[in-house]
């Protein structure tokens, strides 16, 4: 099947009217907001030297700035260029048809090596600093969609330089001692992509395969009888697909576009699942799910974590339950700096966390991330 790197069949009529209509619209805003409003076109009397300075330009584009029209405009931009064109805007690539890749997979970093082994020590010492607790970690970093997905890249480059990275990433953390999962060929050996096509993130199949990972891991450390408590399983059930308007949709500023004018929509599954009550060695309410036995794994790490049923499917995998720190945006140590300043980490350490970074974070600049293990060593 041949697959090309634009949409099929532009609509420049489409995207024509849509333009005619943002252009009619600012005409009706502008007069809205200077004849009903009546805002002030300048807030001085207009003069020659003012024009020639500037001054009066600036007050009257000012004054136009404050009219309905300019706060949708951009969108309306946003959606025009993607109908007749296919672009996203500055931060979204399309690959093949219906599949869109994050921009900043796609670009190297400027002192990005320095970056990556700075953070590789940090995390041998942070590892050095839990063990003296008792406290395990694993490394699970999370293998760019723009990587696993690399066939349905189409015409999207991706800079040769990054396809060392994760390799050499994940080699440094082990040459210290760091446990990790080495995720990528988990990812690969799916008979479908784990990746949804309009979303950063991964799918359910993604993520359930990374949990497996992650949980077979787990159970190999030598303190993994007393981590991996209380004892929990699960019921899982298998919903029906769903259409879901990926985050990649929404960064490109095309959201507000009706389905048939988007990316064909991923269909997700919604998967559910329930506790089960252990019969072999019954328990209260308050075992359960009161403070009697807490859970004793913990989860640090990016949005990653809080999409796609990951943490359920890792919870059934390991068969106990987990506690996410996760934080959208966290990149690489967003999660970690709040939780070793935590009071949940200060009154309950775990035996096992672990923590899930996006291989795209690994190179970008430092800001400061050296206080996590400072925050770390003060508990």
């Amino acid at each position: 099947m041949d697959k090309t790197s634009s949409r099929p069949g532009p609509r420049y009529a489409l995207a024509g009217c849509v333009m005619a209509i943002v252009l009619a619209a600012g005409l009706l805003s502008n007069g809205y907001g200077l004849l009903v409003e009546q805002l002030p076109l300048t807030r001085h009397a207009p003069d020659w030297p003012g024009f020639l300075d500037g001054r009066v330009t600036a007050e009257i584009a000012d004054t136009l700035a404050k009219t309905p029209l300019p706060a949708g405009s951009a969108s309306l931009e946003r959606g025009a260029s993607w109908l007749a064109v296919g672009d996203l805007g500055p931060r979204v690539r399309q690959g093949c048809p219906d599949w869109l890749f994050l921009a900043d997979e796609l670009e190297p970093h400027a002192g990005g090596d320095d970056a990556l082994r700075t953070r590789a020590r940090e995390v041998a010492d942070l590892r050095t600093r839990l063990a003296a607790r008792g406290i395990e970690l694993l490394v699970a970093t999370v293998p760019d969609k723009s990587r696993i997905a690399a066939s349905e890249r189409c015409g999207v480059y991706r800079p040769a330089a990054l396809e060392g990275r994760l390799r050499e990433w994940n080699g440094i953390l082990q040459a210290s001692g760091v446990r990790t999962v080495d995720l990528e060929p988990v990812l690969r050996g799916l008979p479908v992509q784990g990746f949804l096509r309009t979303d950063t993130h991964w799918n359910e199949a993604g993520a359930e395969a990374a949990a497996g990972a992650i949980a077979a891991a787990a159970r190999a450390l030598p303190s993994a009888a007393e981590a991996l408590k209380p004892h929990q399983a699960f019921a899982i059930t298998r919903g029906q697909p769903q259409p879901l308007a990926g985050d990649l949709i929404r960064l490109a500023g095309i959201d507000w576009l009706p389905a048939p004018l988007l990316p064909a929509l991923d269909q997700e599954p919604r998967t559910t699942f329930a506790p089960v009550a252990d019969t072999a060695a019954p328990a209260t309410e308050d075992d359960l799910f009161g403070d009697a036995d807490l859970p004793r794994v913990a989860l640090i790490g990016t949005s990653y974590s809080r999409n796609s049923n990951f943490v359920p499917f890792l919870e059934a995998a390991l068969q106990t339950r987990v506690v996410n720190f996760a934080r959208d945006g966290g990149e690489f140590a967003g999660a970690a700096q709040a939780y070793f300043k935590s009071e949940e980490f200060r009154d309950t350490p775990p035996r096992l966390i672990v923590w899930e970074i996006p291989e795209r974070s690994l190179q970008r600049p430092l800001d400061g991330e050296t206080d996590i293990w400072e925050a770390a060593a003060a508990r």
